[in-house]
């Protein structure tokens, strides 16, 4: 795997994966964990932007009630406006890559460390990171970034595992391992640094 000591950041790009409005599908939207998600991920699309660094948007399809392509609620969510250039790519799939050509997309744009933000934190967004680590990418993980929900125990309903106990459990699993773990304030400093070195040299 490699790291993002190793790759540098003119080599990054940032996916944002699953920002849909088919989570507001049901109650659960009321109990994400993320009330700062918005403003986050808005902030590192613009400091991308900024950069001039690819970004790449992704839908999940599924039977679940929302979730299906001809559903009014499968689209990106309202705060979502991707510019000309930057794709909307549809998954089937956890992760970004199996039902999609995102990798070629990257090869192309010669990616290879990838920002994570989206939703479910520790489902389509981890699954995501830990296919990255292993294809070779350095990863990113931008935790406050990204949201989640309560999970339901399938075989006793009324315990569940809390937002925080999740939260914890995929930065211990992710760290040091499949990715950096990171917080926007810190990669949108790193990248308005860059764009700063750039100009300075220019």
């Amino acid at each position: 795997m490699l790291t993002a000591a190793e790759v540098p950041l003119s080599e990054s790009a940032l996916l944002v994966v699953d920002c849909q409005e088919s989570f507001k599908v049901g109650p659960r939207w009321e109990r994400r964990n993320n009330l700062e998600f918005e403003k986050n991920v808005g902030a590192l699309i613009d400091a991308f932007r900024a950069a001039d660094l690819p970004v790449f948007f992704f839908l999940h399809t599924d039977a679940d009630p929302g979730f299906e392509t001809d559903s009014p609620y499968f689209r990106l969510l309202r705060f979502l406006s991707p510019r000309p250039g930057e794709p909307v790519l549809v998954k089937d799939t956890r992760n970004c890559f199996t039902s999609t050509n995102l990798q070629v997309r990257l090869l192309h744009r010669a990616v290879r460390r990838l920002a994570i933000s989206g939703i479910q934190m520790e489902q389509c967004c981890e699954t995501t990171a830990r296919v990255a680590a292993d294809l070779g990418f350095a990863v990113d993980f931008v935790i406050d970034a990204t949201l989640t929900f309560p999970i339901a125990h399938r075989e006793r309903p009324s315990e569940e595992l809390g937002t925080a106990a999740i939260e914890e459990r995929t930065i211990f699993a992710l760290r040091d391992r499949f990715a950096r773990i990171v917080r926007t304030d810190q990669l949108v400093a790193e990248l308005q640094a860059k764009a700063t070195v750039a100009v300075a040299r220019s």
